[in-house]
C-alpha cells in the first residue's frame, strides 16, 4: 500500500505547470486585479488629459562670456579684467545661484500674476490685505525657486533655464522672460557698483587742482628761496667742499712739517758757533830778545869788572850773578813765548740755519693763516650746504607732490573715460552674460497626453498583474491537491472539485 502511494506522489510532484496555472492567480483573484487595473488606467487618464496637456515648459538659455572688461576701483593704471580667462564651474555656479534670487523671483511671482492663488496657510494670517500679498508673494517665490531649473551645459559657457507650470502657456514664458530681463539688471548692477562715474570725476576734479596748486608752488620755489637748482649747487658745492678739506690736511700737515723744523734749526743753532777762524798768524818776542841779550851782556860785564876789584864772595859779585841768571831765564821764557795774529768770520752754516729759521718761521705763520681761513671757509660752505639740503628736501617734495598728483590725474581721468564708456555700454545693456535663446510661448505640452495614456495603460495592466500574485502570495489557503502535498509532504488520497452553486 506505502509503495503506490509514493508512486502517485513522486508523479503529482513532477508534473510540469502549464501557463493556466501560472495565470491561474491572477482568476482567482481577478476582482482585485480588474479594481486595480481600473484605479490606475482612470488616474493615468486623468494626469494625461487634465495635467499632460495642460503642462507647459519654457526654456531659455545664457551665455557666459568675458569680451566685455569693465575698470575697477582700484589704483592701478589699467584694472580691467582680461577678456581670455576661462570661465570656471565656481563661476558658472554663482551664476546660477544669482539667477534664483530671491528679490528676482518676488518680482517674477508679482509681474506674472502667479501670487494670486489662494491658498488655506492664508486662514491663519491676520486680515491684513499687504500682508496677505506679501505672503502669497514670498509663497509663489519659493515655489518658483523649486520650479525653475538652472542647469550648465557640459563643456560649455551655457546655462539652461526651464520652468514649467500647469495652465496658461503664457504663464512660464512670462516666468523666464522677465527673470532673464531682471538677471541681466542684476548682473550690470553687481559688475559696476552704482556712483562709480560721478567717483572718478570727482577724483579727477580734485587731483587737478592740487596739481594746479603743487605746480604753482614749484613756479615760486626759485623766487622765495632765491635758489633755481640747489641739487646742482650742492653737488658743485660738494666738490668744492672736498677739494678745500684736501688742501687744510696738506696745510696742516705742511704747519707740521714747519714746526717740527723750527725745532731742529733751533737744536742746530744751539750747537752751531756764530764765527769761525778764517787766517791765523804766530811772531817771537824778537824786541825783548834783543833787550834782554843786551841785558845780559851789561850784567856780564859788569860781573866781570866787579871780579876784578872784588872776590867773588862780595855781594856786589853775587848781585850781579843773580841778574845775570834773571835775565837768562828772561830770554829762555821770551824765546818760549809767541804772538798770535787770527782773523775770524761769520759761520756760513749758523747763517744758513738762521736764515733758514727766520724762512721756516714766515711759512709757519702763512701756513697757520691759510689753514684758518681754509677752516673758516669749510664751516661757511658746510653752513650753505646744510642750507642748500634743506631747500632741495623740500624741492624734492614738491616734485614727488607733483609727479603723484599728476600720476592720480592721469590716473582718474583715464578711469573716468572707462566709466562714461560703460555707463554708454551699460545703457545699451551690453554686458558679459547674454540671452542667447530667449524664452517664447510654448505651443504644445511638454507631454503628449496619448503617450502619457498610453503608459498608463502599460502601467495599469502590470500593476493589476502585480496586485494578483501578490494577493496570492499574502493568501494561506490550499487550492490544489499539489499544493497539499508539496507543503504537508504527504500524499492526497481524493480530492473534490468545487461545485458552482
Amino acid at each position: 500500500m506505502n509503495r503506490p502511494s509514493r508512486t502517485i506522489k513522486s508523479a503529482e510532484a513532477k508534473q510540469v505547470k502549464t501557463m493556466r496555472d501560472l495565470l491561474a492567480p491572477l482568476f482567482r483573484h481577478k476582482r482585485l486585479v480588474i479594481l486595480t487595473f481600473s484605479a490606475v488606467f482612470a488616474f493615468s487618464v486623468f494626469v494625461a488629459w487634465y495635467i499632460a496637456s495642460r503642462y507647459y515648459v519654457s526654456e531659455m538659455q545664457i551665455v557666459l562670456s568675458q569680451t566685455r572688461t569693465d575698470p575697477a576701483i582700484t589704483a592701478a593704471q589699467n584694472a580691467a579684467v582680461m577678456s581670455n580667462k576661462i570661465i570656471t564651474p565656481d563661476q558658472i555656479s554663482s551664476e546660477i545661484a544669482l539667477l534664483k534670487g530671491q528679490d528676482m523671483l518676488r518680482t517674477v511671482a508679482e509681474e506674472c500674476g502667479l501670487a494670486e492663488k489662494w491658498s488655506t496657510s492664508e486662514l491663519l494670517l491676520p486680515k491684513d490685505p499687504a500682508r496677505v500679498k506679501a505672503a502669497r508673494i514670498e509663497k509663489a517665490a519659493h515655489a518658483l525657486e523649486k520650479g525653475v531649473k538652472a542647469e550648465a551645459e557640459k563643456v560649455s559657457d551655457v546655462i539652461n533655464v526651464k520652468y514649467g507650470a500647469i495652465g496658461s502657456p503664457e504663464t512660464p514664458a512670462c516666468v523666464l522672460q522677465n527673470l532673464g530681463k531682471l538677471y541681466v539688471d542684476k548682473h550690470l548692477e553687481l559688475r559696476r557698483p552704482g556712483g562709480s562715474s560721478n567717483f572718478f570725476a570727482e577724483q579727477t576734479d580734485k587731483y587737478s587742482q592740487q596739481l594746479a596748486q603743487v605746480e604753482q608752488k614749484l613756479a615760486n620755489f626759485s623766487r622765495d628761496e632765491g635758489v633755481t637748482a640747489p641739487d646742482v649747487l650742492r653737488t658743485d658745492l660738494a666738490q668744492q667742499l672736498t677739494t678745500s678739506m684736501s688742501i687744510l690736511h696738506q696745510a696742516r700737515e705742511q704747519i707740521a712739517a714747519d714746526q717740527e723744523r723750527i725745532r731742529a734749526v733751533q737744536d742746530k743753532l744751539q750747537s752751531t758757533p756764530e764765527r769761525i777762524t778764517t787766517q791765523q798768524t804766530s811772531n817771537a818776542a824778537n824786541l825783548l830778545l834783543q833787550q834782554l841779550e843786551g841785558d845780559l851782556l851789561t850784567a856780564e860785564l859788569k860781573r866781570t869788572q866787579l871780579l876784578v876789584k872784588y872776590d867773588p864772595s862780595f855781594p856786589l859779585v853775587k848781585e850781579a850773578e843773580d841778574e845775570i841768571v834773571k835775565t837768562k831765564a828772561a830770554i829762555q821764557k821770551a824765546q818760549d813765548l809767541n804772538y798770535a795774529n787770527q782773523t775770524t768770520d761769520r759761520d756760513p752754516t749758523h747763517e744758513l740755519l738762521r736764515q733758514d729759521f727766520a724762512k721756516t718761521q714766515l711759512d709757519l705763520a702763512s701756513q697757520t693763516a691759510n689753514a684758518a681761513a681754509i677752516q673758516k671757509s669749510i664751516q661757511t660752505m658746510r653752513a650753505q650746504m646744510a642750507e642748500l639740503d634743506a631747500k632741495a628736501v623740500k624741492q624734492a617734495a614738491l616734485l614727488r607732490e607733483d609727479k603723484a598728483d599728476e600720476a592720480n590725474y592721469l590716473l582718474y581721468q583715464t578711469k573716468r573715460e572707462q566709466e562714461y564708456t560703460s555707463d554708454a555700454l551699460d545703457k545699451r545693456r551690453i554686458a558679459d552674460v547674454a540671452i542667447a535663446v530667449p524664452a517664447v510661448v510654448p505651443a504644445l505640452p511638454a507631454f503628449n497626453p496619448f503617450l502619457v495614456g498610453l503608459g498608463g495603460l502599460i502601467f495599469a495592466g502590470l500593476a493589476g498583474i502585480a496586485t494578483g500574485f501578490i494577493a496570492e502570495w499574502l493568501d494561506p489557503s490550499f487550492r490544489t491537491p499539489n499544493e497539499v502535498a508539496e507543503v504537508l509532504n504527504m500524499p492526497v488520497l481524493a480530492s473534490v472539485p468545487r461545485q458552482a452553486a
